[in-house]
């Protein structure tokens, strides 16, 4: 069975959370496994999304917390897939602060994960190949191949020297 490619546009999930007491430490700063929760869901659903099925996290693939973030603070969790693989998606998740006495929103935090479409055994499903359009969405799509190869590499699931993408890098030839 062929999946048609689905734009990354198509994918887009945004969630809005309102940083409350019992959300904060005793700094009055959004605990960071909040956020993690938050990102986790938010992504979720994008890779469900994208695949139009039940979806697990396989990883955390990198988390910034550039910033803290206060309470009272209004956050936008924006997340979209960056990449589809055979089973997984990578999904990049960008976190946005806004303050509403100013309505000044900014970027202050991101993190990438990767998720696993599943059938009702748990075994993976083939998911759909992803059409990247816009720049950002080009720059996210060929790191999540480099990103993808360092980890069988760490992983040792795959030679330093099968990692066409990651050789790119560091040599001109």
């Amino acid at each position: 069975m062929s999946l048609n490619p689905k734009r990354a546009v198509d994918s887009l999930t945004i969630g809005t959370e309102h940083v409350l007491p019992n959300d904060t430490n005793p700094l009055g700063n959004l605990f960071g496994g909040r956020l993690l929760q938050w990102m986790d869901t938010t992504a979720a659903i994008a890779a469900q999304r994208h695949s139009n099925r039940v979806v697990v996290t396989a990883t955390v693939n990198n988390v910034s917390f550039k910033e803290p973030i206060k309470l009272g603070s209004v956050v936008t969790l924006e997340a979209k897939i960056s990449r589809a693989f055979n089973s997984s998606m990578e999904v990049f998740i960008d976190v946005f602060v806004e303050d509403l006495v100013t309505g000044k929103k900014h970027r202050s935090n991101e993190a990438i994960y990767t998720f696993v479409a599943i059938d009702q055994n748990g075994s993976p499903l083939p998911v759909p190949e992803l059409i990247p359009e816009t720049e950002i969405e080009k720059a996210r799509y060929a790191g999540a191949l480099q990103r993808k190869q360092l980890a069988l590499i760490l992983a040792g699931k795959m030679k330093p020297h099968e990692a066409q993408e990651l050789k790119a890098l560091f040599s001109k030839d």
